[in-house]
């Protein structure tokens, strides 16, 4: 597995991680424990050395299955996982970065993970009732107290990232990107990321499944998946949307890869500092994942990729209004 720099930070990964949220939570279908750790124990044997995490994930449960997965290998791998949003009787309860309860958050995720330190720690979401100065003055005392490596903000502004880094400096900023999210790159956090020296973790990279061809207006998504109430997600949306999948599909097929592994590689291709991490409950899928990292995008096929984006505009918001003003604070 090649590696990657998060950054200037000397934190290195995987050049594609693993998001670990899908295996039990969000997504309808969830594997038992003992078929994460399985997975996750696969996915270490095959080089992958990232994984990422969040105490609301569950909550609380898929930070225990990580941890149990990895602790025959803790020294040779980099766990990330979150604080940030109030949890009351299992579910989200709107923002909590309060320097107290993020201290609190991080001992409980060490106890969760079984960990002695905390490799990298994410404010979820930018709490609007917390000044971010605070956020990371609390995580800058969690690092010299040893219980954290690094810090990062998932979905911040940039000015908010600007306040935050001159406090304590930030090592990975986690925002949705892919083919047909591309905010980060206009709306200054690719420029925040290039003038501090910090990288882009990015989740959903292969648009929650839909861009791995899949997926369609057909689709039928249980209950409990989280995307049935995405606009992205309606039958409407889906079928608009087949077309840059098509398009996708096309240059896979000339590559000799998968629309996922193109859409992958497209992502390594724009940036040495982006780090894509996408989830999955497969090993065949985590072995194609990985492969991406090996598929070489020539400059005629990512003018064509441009061209097909350029082309296709996306159907839909990647979330409802409510979860839309939680970003870019």
């Amino acid at each position: 597995m090649q590696k990657r720099e998060l950054g200037k930070s000397g934190l290195e990964v995987s050049a594609i991680g693993f998001g670990c949220m899908g295996l039990n939570f969000s997504y309808g279908h969830a594997l038992s424990d003992a078929e994460s750790v399985t997975l996750i124990r696969q996915a270490v044997e095959r080089g992958e050395n990232f994984f990422d995490t969040a105490e609301v994930y569950g909550p609380y449960t898929n930070e225990k299955i990580v941890g149990e997965a990895l602790k025959p290998v803790r020294d040779q791998v980099v766990i990330a996982t979150k604080f940030g949003f109030n949890i009351v009787d299992g579910k989200m309860a709107g923002m909590n970065s309060r320097p107290e309860q993020i201290k609190a958050v991080a001992d409980a995720s060490l106890k969760r993970l079984g960990i002695d330190q905390i490799d990298l720690f994410y404010q979820h979401r930018v709490d609007p009732n917390v000044p971010i100065e605070d956020v990371a003055g609390a995580v800058k005392e969690l690092i010299e107290a040893g219980k954290v490596k690094h810090f990062g903000l998932s979905e911040p502004g940039a000015a908010t990232v600007r306040k935050a880094h001159a406090v304590q400096p930030v090592t990975a900023l986690q925002n949705e990107y892919s083919m047909w999210t591309r905010g980060p790159e206009t709306n200054g956090i690719f420029a925040a990321c290039e003038e501090l020296g910090i990288g882009l973790v990015a989740y959903s990279p292969l648009g929650k499944g839909f861009l791995t061809g899949a997926m369609s207006k057909d689709s039928k998504l249980e209950d409990t998946d989280f995307r049935k109430g995405l606009p992205r997600f309606t039958a409407e949306a889906m079928e608009k949307n087949e077309a840059l999948v098509d398009r996708i599909k096309a240059i896979a097929a000339d590559k000799q890869a998968t629309p996922a592994q193109v859409a992958l590689a497209w992502i390594l291709a724009q940036k040495p500092w982006i780090v894509p991490i996408p989830g999955t409950t497969k090993l065949s899928r985590f072995e194609e994942n990985i492969a991406a990292a090996e598929l070489a995008l020539t400059p005629g096929d990512l003018a064509a990729i441009g061209e097909a984006l350029a082309a296709i505009p996306v159907e839909g918001e990647r979330y409802p209004e409510h979860l839309m003003a939680t970003t870019g604070r």
